[in-house]
């Protein structure tokens, strides 16, 4: 591997990030806008900055190779640094393909300041619960940089390992200093006993948890758990419902085919077990400073974070107009109608619409298209990754802007349901 240009050293000056770069450690973070395919990543423009049009040229150039890239790297790490491989799980599978994620995700906000610095703040907090400490950092640049120029090798120099360097030392500095921020104010994770667990369908539960200590967060956020039946494997899953004033906590877990923790969730998990937390994240929040109406999608378990919205405009004693579209495959996949029916008796201003694929023959995005007008609505939405894209180009015919669509990210919400 060729030598570095510049060591991987703290950052000391707070200049505008014109090549940030995420990092290549677990789990990217959840929600930054959906990265575009490798082809349209590298877009040299003038605007763009020299790194970033040197990052996105590396990426393009990996992008038909990723899986070999990103295996190449863990194999690097493990061999050069083996004292780093407890700190990720026995199965790597979901592992690699998240390091590639990462990196596409802050490729394409790499000239965007306030994006990238939020998506790897958000990154290095959420680190923290793997046991990630600031001397790791290096270590995972120099594989990084090591992968890269390997399979990057027809376009790689001096000046694109440069800008890579400076890249990963500024963003590895921003994640550092978030997670210190955030060690004074917060555990790494929280335990959380499970109280309750209400099997709704052979396939889907409501699962309902005790922490062991306050657990601060807001409507429409998730987080992310950890079963004790596999260590260090960590699936995001957003909260049903508004923090209450008991403390406890309620998730929405549909069994996927293999999926490692959703199964577990579904059909190991009983009163009693224990599971560990991770922080909150999360910026589908409703914005209580405007009277703006929510017009809100939910597919599926999708619908987990919508009654939480709902429970939260009422909490707050608004009176502003909330529709809800709840979309599911059959009416048996309707799982939560009742309790967002009783949500609707008691608040006149909530309108609750489910939508059957199956008995209308009409998607749920289709729906929407059928009411409105919505430009005067702030649009959740909640799903399947297919349901979001559908969905966000429909509200944006309906006349919604972009900046008052919100989603979790898609390209986590692949791996989230595992």
């Amino acid at each position: 591997m060729p030598e570095p240009a510049e060591p991987f050293e703290k950052s000391r000056s707070p200049e505008p990030l014109v090549s940030r770069q995420a990092p290549p450690l677990p789990e990217p973070g959840p929600s930054g806008p959906e990265p575009r395919s490798p082809a349209q990543r590298f877009d040299p423009t003038p605007q763009a900055s020299p790194d970033a049009v040197l990052i996105r040229r590396t990426m393009a150039e990996v992008g038909p190779v990723a899986d070999k890239v990103t295996s190449y790297f863990y194999a690097l790490l493990f061999v050069r640094h083996p004292d780093l491989r407890p700190l990720f799980p026995a199965a790597m599978d979901t592992q690699r393909d998240r390091l590639l994620k990462a990196l596409l995700t802050a490729a394409e906000h790499i000239d965007n300041t306030p994006v990238l610095v939020d998506y790897l703040q958000n990154l290095g907090r959420g680190h923290r619960k793997y046991g990630t400490r600031p001397e790791h950092y290096p270590a995972v640049g120099e594989c990084l940089i090591g992968s890269l120029s390997r399979f990057a090798s027809a376009i790689w120099d001096a000046e694109t390992e440069a800008a890579w360097v400076r890249a990963y030392t500024t963003i590895s500095q921003v994640m550092i200093d978030a997670a210190a921020a955030d060690e004074l104010r917060a555990p790494a994770w929280w335990y959380a006993e499970v109280v309750a667990h209400d099997l709704r369908t052979p396939d889907i539960a409501v699962i309902t948890v005790r922490p062991d200590q306050p657990y601060p967060f807001l409507a429409g956020q998730y987080t992310s758990l950890e079963t004790p039946w596999w260590p260090r494997i960590w699936r995001h899953y957003s909260f049903a419902s508004a923090p209450r004033s008991d403390g406890l906590l309620s998730f929405h877990v549909k069994a996927v085919p293999a999926g490692w923790v959703s199964n577990a969730l579904v059909h190991r998990a009983r009163p009693g077990d224990i599971i560990r937390l991770g922080p909150p994240a999360g910026s589908m929040t409703v914005d209580h400073t405007t009277d703006s109406g929510l017009l809100c999608l939910g597919g599926g378990t999708g619908i987990a974070p919508i009654k939480a919205l709902v429970e939260d405009v009422a909490e707050h004693g608004e009176r502003r107009p909330v529709e809800v579209f709840y979309g599911a495959r059959t009416d048996h996949d309707l799982y939560d109608i009742d309790t967002m029916l009783r949500l609707q008796q008691s608040h006149p201003w909530l309108a609750v619409r489910p939508v059957v694929d199956q008995r209308a023959h009409l998607h749920l995005p289709d729906a929407v298209r059928e009411y409105g007008p919505w430009n005067e609505y702030d649009a959740y939405l909640s799903g399947p990754p297919g349901m979001i894209r559908s969905g966000v180009d429909a509200l944006r015919a309906a006349g919604i802007p972009s900046d008052r669509i919100r989603h979790d990210s898609v390209e986590e919400l692949v791996a989230a349901g595992d």
